[in-house]
This record gives structure tokens, sequence and C-alpha cells, in this order.
């Protein structure tokens, strides 16, 4: 079966590319085509990918090995390694889980939509859609890639066309959005690839044993290598070190008492701090530029406000829940100990990105902005709920496992609803060609199906309950209560917030007696095409929010093996470390002076 696994996910990540080869040969061949024909090609090989991930989401039948997601299966599916660079220990190494697939599945919706709302793109078409395809590519990519510098190239991969969607094909300032983007997170893939290395560098397989190995399906070839180097040598000091950028090999090490990245001489790597804790804040900085999270955040709404419609849609729907995953899959299984000990810092940098986007979208002017201000705010309860470790001795883990689910649920539903926002906001853009909020007013009137359909997308924004925001926030807040109560309150208060520039939007744009600005007479209502793109948002925005087992079905078993085995290090290696910490700090117990008696 492996063989089938490798083609139907090396046909998911890179049937775009192929398209965007496909794209570039029309143009070679017809270079007097219409650029409608680039756009439909883009959009048959996205419909495809959509459709292989929509097949793969169909229940495979239990017991049979199928290439079919296995709903309820909390391990890794669907796995194959294969020689890439083997020198340096380098695998086309790709699975899929919970936790990948459901983002997956959103990758391969949003993509194809996107590129449906691409149809009023009029300049440099060719270019334009073999971009799109790349970018896709990449993003898929980063979602099933298990060896760590594969999972980087096609980080970096996406930062290209996307630099370039947004500096050609932008607004006004979309040079000076473009480079700011590049910069941030090209600034984050320096941190992320030193901390590769530095993990990379310092592991070691020959410290697993062969369930272990198994687990991390390490190729057969190499656990029988690392086994034989094992039995060979009493002490491994000795030897060369199987280092490895299998992802779930370094996951298996560092849960380890003697984890290579934690002891000796790495546990007082740089300032008191071990290599893994470090490694950890490098990883978190790269991730959540990505997020992004206050004070790194200040890409975005320029980036946003810059880009064409489709672009935005893919950058808030895809691109920061990439932010999210990397955390969720890397930062913290490979880095446990500084997960453990800036639970705090995590969970407060989430709730503080809430209250700012919150408060600087209700600030904005610009649609748009506010737009991208809200997503500051609404990604923060992702941070939010996976930093909340409330899995201690003596405790369960069942409040951090609905934290989890809740972070990811919420990456899911505002990969939904934000898309939509951004949608609605270009359709009516490229009608009026403002977005002053103060100056619309009364489209209800003119446009009473696009009006009607932004309320339902707006209100999934807000949290409305029986729309998909409301299940993950409402599990994040949930979750933090026996974690931080102080934290609980502030997150709670700021649905209020929500609410507030939610709603007054809608009453300025929507319900106001009047339009006032430009255009009026371009007022028209929405196209067949239009209402097409986001009947299927407004369909998902009502069923996740009243059936949410559609996805929890999915993802929970995978979501809660990691917090589960999390919890098993806490308890088994973490806690025991801390008291014979306390315990050597202790002053040694005074000795009764020995007088002699008279």
């Amino acid at each position: 079966m492996e063989h089938t696994y490798v083609l139907l996910l090396s046909s998911i990540v890179f049937l775009p590319a192929v398209g965007a080869l496909v794209v570039y040969l029309a143009g070679l061949l017809a270079p007097n085509a219409k650029p409608d024909l680039y756009k439909m090609i883009s959009l048959v090989f996205t419909i495809a990918v959509f459709a292989l991930t929509a097949w793969m989401a169909y229940d495979a039948t239990p017991g049979v090995d199928s290439a079919r997601f296995h709903v309820g299966v909390a391990e890794m599916q669907d796995t194959f390694s294969l020689d890439w660079i083997p020198s340096f220990n380098i695998y086309y190494f790709m699975g899929v889980d919970g936790i990948s697939f459901t983002l997956v599945l959103l990758t391969s919706f949003l993509s194809m939509l996107s590129m449906w709302a691409s149809w009023p793109i009029q300049k440099h078409v060719k270019a334009y859609c073999i971009l799109f395809l790349l970018l896709e590519t990449g993003m898929l990519g980063v979602f099933l890639a298990l060896d760590f510098f594969l999972f980087y190239v096609f980080w970096e991969v996406m930062l290209l066309p996307m630099y370039f969607l947004i500096g050609v094909w932008g607004g006004p300032r979309r040079e000076y959005a473009a480079i700011k983007f590049f910069l941030y997170t090209l600034l984050g893939s320096v941190f992320m690839l030193i901390a590769i290395l530095m993990l990379y560098f310092n592991s070691d397989l020959r410290l697993l044993d062969e369930t272990q190995l198994q687990a991390a399906h390490v190729p057969p070839a190499r656990i029988a290598s690392v086994l034989a180097e094992k039995n060979d040598r009493a002490d491994l000091k000795t030897g060369t070190p199987a280092h490895t950028f299998n992802m779930l090999a370094l996951a298996e090490m560092s849960r380890l008492a003697n984890s290579p990245f934690n002891s000796g001489l790495n546990a007082k790597f740089l300032w008191g701090h071990s290599l893994e804790w470090w490694a950890f804040v490098l990883l978190f900085v790269g991730f959540v530029i990505k997020v992004p999270v206050v004070p790194v955040h200040t890409w975005l709404p320029d980036a946003h406000v810059e880009a064409p419609t489709p672009i935005s849609m893919i950058l808030a729907g895809v691109l920061l829940k990439m932010g999210g995953y990397g955390i969720i899959r890397i930062c913290y299984p490979i880095c446990p100990e500084a997960g453990y000990d800036l639970a705090y810092v995590v969970a407060g940098i989430g709730v503080l990105s809430m209250v700012y986007g919150a408060f600087a979208a209700m600030a904005q002017k610009d649609f748009k902005r506010l737009v991208a201000y809200s997503s500051v705010s609404h990604m923060g309860y992702v941070l939010l709920g996976i930093g909340v470790w409330s899995a201690l001795v003596g405790t369960d883990a069942d409040y951090w496992k609905m934290g989890m689910n809740g972070a990811m649920f919420q990456m899911l539903a505002h990969g939904i609803s934000s898309a939509g926002m951004f949608f609605l906001v270009g359709v009516i853009y490229d009608r009026v060609h403002h977005r002053n909020l103060d100056e619309f007013g009364g489209l209800f009137a003119k446009m009473p199906t696009y009006s009607g359909i932004a309320f339902v997308i707006f209100f999934a924004g807000l949290g409305l309950p029986g729309l998909c925001g409301f299940i993950g926030e409402v599990f994040v807040t949930l979750s933090v209560w026996n974690f931080s109560q102080a934290l609980a309150v502030i997150s709670a208060s700021v649905v209020i917030l929500t609410a507030g520039y939610i709603l007054w939007t809608l009453q300025r744009v929507y319900l106001g007696p009047e339009y006032k600005g430009p255009h009026e007479e371009s007022i028209t209502p929405a196209t067949p095409r239009e209402l097409a793109i986001a009947a299927p948002l407004v369909a998902f925005a009502i069923l996740l929010g009243v059936y949410p087992n559609a996805v929890f079905r999915y993802m929970s078993p995978s979501v809660n093996k990691t917090v589960d085995e999390l919890a098993q290090w806490t308890a088994e290696v973490k806690q025991p470390r801390i008291e014979r910490e306390k315990a050597a700090l202790e002053p040694a117990p005074k000795m009764a002076a020995n007088i002699p008696l008279p």
C-alpha cells in the first residue's frame, strides 16, 4: 500500500504545480488565447485537488488497509518515507493525521473558491495563475510533510508566490505591503532554520528503542542500522550519532528522561536554559509571525488591505493557520520543556492579541483593515487554547484537550468566516472602488441577497451560537478557567468587543439610511458567480455551528493523543525533575553542636 500512499499524497501536493506547468505550456502553444483559458485550467486543477481530499475524507472501512482517512484513528496514516538526500538523512517523508487532514481539506476547499474568485483579475493572468497554483502546492506540502527539512522547503516555497501576488496584483501600496510581508516572514524563517539545525545536530536515533523508532515511522533499513550500532556500543557517547530530521522521532526523543536536548551540556545551553528551551523560543517566534500575534502582527493589515480579494481569502483562510499548525505539530511535541515553562507567556500573548485586535478593529475606517484586525483577535483564541497547559500531577488533561480541540476548531471556523468576510468586502469594492466605512450605508436595500449572506458570515465571525465561530471560542474560554481565572474572564469579555465592532460594521454598511460614497450607480445585485462562491462558505458556517462533530470526529483523536503524550511527559519527567531541583535548593538541616559535658 505504500506506493498508493505515495501516489495519493504526492498527487494532492503536486497536482497544482502540474497545473502551473500546464498553464505555462498553454501560454506557449496558444500565445493569443483569452485570459479566461488560464483561469479555467487553474480552476480545474484546484477542483481536482479538492476532489482528491474529499475522497480521502470519506471514512475508510474499519480494519481494511485503505488510502482513505480512517476516522477515529489517532496515529499517522498513509505514511511513506523515501530517500531524498540520504547522505544528510533527509527523506521524502509524508503522512496525515486528524490535525493535518482537516487543514488539508480547508486548504483545498478555499483554494478552489479563491481561484473562482479570481475571475476579475485581468493583468498578467497567466503569471497570476502559475503563482497561485505554486502557492497551493507549498501550503499543502507544509501540512503533509513529516521530515523537518522537507517541511521547511515547503514553508519557503510559499514565500515568493505570495510576495509577487501581493506586489504585482495588489493595491496602491502593494510594494510596501509585499516587502513588509516578505521581511517579516523571512525573519521567522531564519529563526526556524536555526532551531531546526540545533535540534538536528543534537538528535540521536540510538536513544530510542525499536518500538519508538517504529512509532516514528523510521524506515526499516535505518532502524536496523541504528539498532546494530546501538548493540555494538555499550556507551552511546562513542561512535557517530544518528541524526534525524524526522519530526516524529524528534518528538519521541524530547519526551525521554535523558533527552539529548535538555541533558548534559545542553541542560544549561545559554543563560541557564536548555537547548530545547531556546529551540522552542525560536520556533515559536517563527510561527507566531505567521499567526500573527501582537507585537509581530503589523505586516498583516497592510498585506490584507493591498492584496487582491482572492489572495486575502487565502492569506486569512490558510496561511495564518500554518502558524497555529506549526505550534501544535512542532513546538509543543518537540520542545515540551519550554512549552511547560512558558505556558502563561503563551496564553498571555494570546489574550493580549484578542483584546488588542478587537480594539484595533473597532477603530478602523477601512472595511478591509477592520476584517484584518478581527483576524488578529480571533487567532488569539488559537494561541490561548494551545497554551493552556493544565495537565499537572493530580489533575487530568481534559481541560487542555478542550483547549487544544477548541483551538483547532477555531482555526477551521476562522478559515471559513474570514475568507467569507474578505470575499464579501471584495464584492462591494469591485463595484464602488473604495472601502471607507463612513461612506457606506443602505446596501441591504440595493443588494438584499448579498447583504443576507454578509449577515450570516459576519455573525459567524462574531461567534453567534449556531454558527461556526461559537464552538471554538467557547471551548477555549471554558478550558482556561482551571488554568487562570483572570485570563478566562478577559477572554470571555472579548466577545463583547467583537460584537461591538461587528454590529457597528453591519449597521454602517448594510443598514445605514443611504449610501454616501462614489459610484452609487454601480451597486448592482450579486452575480451568479459571486453567489456560487459565497454559498458553500455560508453552508459550512452553518454546518460547523450546528454539527461540530463533523470536524471533531476527524481531529479529536489526534489532538487528544498529543495532549496525552505531553501529560504523561509532565507526570513522569518534568514534575519529578522540578521536585529534585527544589530539593537541591533547600538548605541542609543544621546538626546540633556536640558540646562536651562538664
